[in-house]
C-alpha cells in the first residue's frame, strides 16, 4: 500500500498491487486511499495491552491480531479497514480476512479519528456484519464501549464502563482498562 495520490477510485486488486507503505496508517475507503498517522505511543501500548488480555483469554481456535487488514466490501469501489486489534479464527488467511470472518474489531479513538471510529466505521463494520464492535476511549477514564449486532436496527451499543469490561459474548473475556496506555 501507498500513500501515493491516486485520481480514481480503486479496487481490491489496484489496492493490492500498490506498494507496501509503512510510514502512515492506510485504509481504502469506497475506493478511495485514507491515509491518517501512525498511532501515538499511548495508542500503541493500549493496543498491545488489550491484544495481550485477549490472547489469554481466548477460547482454542480464535487469536487476536493487530493492525490486520479486513476486507469490509471486496467489491468496487472497495473498503479496506485496519482496527487496532481483531478477533478471528486461528485458521484464517495471512494477510487479511473478510469482514464475516471477524469476531471482534476493536478501534482506539486517536486524536482525528473519533468521528470515523464512532460514525463511520460503525456503519460499515455492521453493514459487513462483523457481530461485536468495542471503541476504546483512551481519555481519563479510559472507556470501552461495546456493541453488538441487533438484526435490521445495525448495532445496539452498550453504556461506556470504565475500570474494567467483562461480558460472555461472544466469549467470557474481561479487559482491565485503567492504565491501558500508561508508561511502566
Amino acid at each position: 500500500m501507498t500513500s501515493a495520490h491516486s485520481a480514481r477510485l480503486l479496487s481490491l486488486e489496484e489496492w493490492d498491487a500498490l506498494p507496501e507503505d509503512n510510514s502512515a496508517r492506510i485504509e481504502l475507503q469506497e475506493g478511495v486511499l485514507i491515509v491518517s498517522p501512525k498511532p501515538q505511543r499511548r495508542h500503541q501500548r493500549a493496543a498491545a495491552r488489550i491484544w495481550k488480555q485477549l490472547d489469554s483469554q481466548l477460547p482454542l481456535g480464535f487469536e487476536a491480531l493487530l493492525d490486520f487488514e479486513i476486507v469490509v466490501e471486496a467489491e468496487f469501489p472497495a473498503t479496506v479497514r485496519v482496527p487496532d486489534v481483531v478477533v478471528t479464527r486461528s485458521d484464517g488467511p495471512d494477510k487479511r480476512v473478510a469482514a464475516a470472518e471477524v469476531v471482534i474489531a476493536i478501534e482506539i479513538v486517536s486524536p482525528g479519528s473519533r468521528r470515523t471510529d464512532t460514525v463511520t466505521k460503525r456503519s460499515e463494520y455492521a453493514e459487513a456484519g462483523i457481530p461485536h464492535y468495542r471503541i476504546v476511549d483512551l481519555d481519563e477514564p479510559a472507556t470501552l464501549t461495546a456493541l453488538h449486532l441487533a438484526g435490521d436496527f445495525g448495532y445496539q451499543e452498550a453504556p461506556a464502563v470504565s475500570g474494567s469490561f467483562t461480558t460472555a459474548e461472544p466469549f467470557a473475556l474481561t479487559l482491565q482498562l485503567d492504565g491501558l496506555a500508561d508508561a511502566r
